[in-house]
């Protein structure tokens, strides 16, 4: 992918799962947000995304995301580790940050609350709920919500 294309994303899904990725971009797709997602499988790849490193050093580094959908069991870094260097830094802190996991367990929910999340979505078992879900977090996030110029 070329910079410009980068720079047009304004949804980063951060998921090392490729059969849930698949799901998400589907359901982005169906309400046309499919073209504005950056997907990346590892914690490591979504900070270089975030600060411009390494694969990512030439994204423009004044163009922010509308949100980021980051899952919590990721190789590299985990969800957590992203989201504490996403809300600890000045450039990414106002971010929205929606955790979209299969964990529902109270520790897991209350270090993302704690940490900064926006939002904390248990993934739905049942196909056309997972659809609904992302579809309705991507249009709330990209055409609802006003975030901060």
């Amino acid at each position: 992918m070329t910079a410009e294309l980068y720079d047009a994303a304004e949804i980063l899904l951060v998921e090392d799962n490729p059969n849930d990725a698949e799901l998400i971009l589907r359901a982005l797709k169906k309400n046309n947000l499919a073209n504005k997602i950056i997907w990346v499988e590892d914690g490591s790849k979504a900070l270089d995304f975030l600060f411009c490193r390494g694969n990512f050093k030439n994204r423009n580094k004044n163009k922010f995301l509308k949100v980021i959908l980051l899952d919590l069991k990721l190789p590299k870094l985990s969800g957590l580790e992203v989201l504490r260097e996403i809300k600890s830094n000045d450039l990414t802190k106002h971010l929205p940050v929606v955790i979209i996991t299969s964990s529902k367990e109270d520790p897991d929910i209350k270090a993302a609350y704690k940490m900064g999340a926006n939002s904390y979505v248990v993934k739905p078992v049942d196909f056309g709920d997972f659809v609904d879900s992302v579809s309705n977090i991507g249009l709330y996030w990209l055409l609802v919500n006003h975030p901060p110029l």
